[in-house]
């Protein structure tokens, strides 16, 4: 949550928002959804403070105006960042949950998040995801005493919804900037571009980070059809919940849930013989433990 501390008077009386996310296509990092409120009053001088949508301005503007806003104390804001682990753990889960509605979630827990503090929301404008016609619905049946504007290129409309986009694109940009990748593998490099599946860097980048057994880094949403690519040497894995399913009277389960072994690390099928015996063709992980496979302790 944007750092307001005690609720200012203004909050007390009726409130505008915006909303909008940064980082919905790349596939690396989080995707970050924002919000910017302030008393409907303020909307006139809210239109002078040169807010535009984040992708029109330069990264040094962006970061200026997140720091104006930051310290203006008429305007309060919020963010929510969802992991790349769990927007892929979301997408493959066996009650799949879809990219629009996890964006739709973080959208209502922002508005939600927002009145617990007790201001006074009575107009929410809102980038669409999807359908603007059902999403306006689904927002008004959660929050009937709030009126919803939902529109496509919101965020190039409608001031409150500007600063919402560099609010959202800053907090994601640094969050890239500032990544710290858990993994401890040699050669693990920074260089991974803007993080696009079109981008040539990202595209090498993720040729050079991806791992036969483990997969690709957590900074990676493995759950994006792009990494279905590089998945093409990676070794067979046989998951017991796959078998589980197979098991079931007409593979009615296999029918419901992509199997783990299509989810973008298995491929290739190799003998279960070059993989175990005398190391040959072992993973490098285990060769440089000097780790073996025991029959008997």
């Amino acid at each position: 949550m944007g750092s307001l501390g005690q609720l200012p008077v203004w909050a007390s009386k009726p409130c505008i928002m915006g909303i909008d996310e940064a980082g919905r296509g790349p596939v690396l990092g989080p995707m970050v959804y924002g919000c910017l409120y302030c008393a409907r009053s303020y909307q006139k001088t809210l239109s002078t403070l040169q807010f535009a949508d984040s992708k029109t301005l330069k990264e040094e503007k962006r970061e200026e105006l997140f720091e104006e806003l930051k310290t203006n104390k008429s305007i309060g804001w919020a963010v929510d960042v969802i992991d790349p682990r769990d927007l892929s753990a979301k997408m493959l889960k066996k009650n799949k949950i879809n990219l629009n509605e996890i964006s739709h979630n973080s959208a209502i827990g922002l508005v939600r998040k927002t009145l617990e503090l007790g201001v006074l929301l009575t107009e929410v404008y809102v980038d669409t995801v999807g359908d603007p016609e059902k999403y306006s619905v689904k927002l008004s049946e959660i929050f009937p005493a709030i009126k919803f504007v939902v529109a496509k290129k919101a965020d190039s409309l409608y001031p409150v919804v500007s600063g919402a986009s560099i609010v959202a694109k800053v907090t994601r940009d640094r969050a890239l900037r500032d990544w710290v990748l858990d993994e401890t593998a040699e050669n693990m490099q920074r260089n991974f571009g803007s993080g696009y599946p079109g981008d040539p860097e990202t595209k090498a980048w993720l040729d050079n980070h991806k791992h036969a057994v483990f997969g690709f880094p957590t900074l990676v949403r493995f759950s994006w059809g792009t990494c279905n690519a590089y998945s093409k040497d990676n070794v067979e894995v046989v998951w017991e919940s796959d078998a589980n399913d197979e098991d079931e009277p007409n593979g009615r389960a296999s029918k419901r849930q992509v199997k783990l072994t299509n989810i973008g690390f298995i491929g290739v099928k190799r003998k279960s013989e070059d993989i175990e015996s005398n190391g040959k063709g072992r993973c490098k992980f285990f060769q440089a433990r000097k780790l073996e496979l025991l029959s008997q302790f």
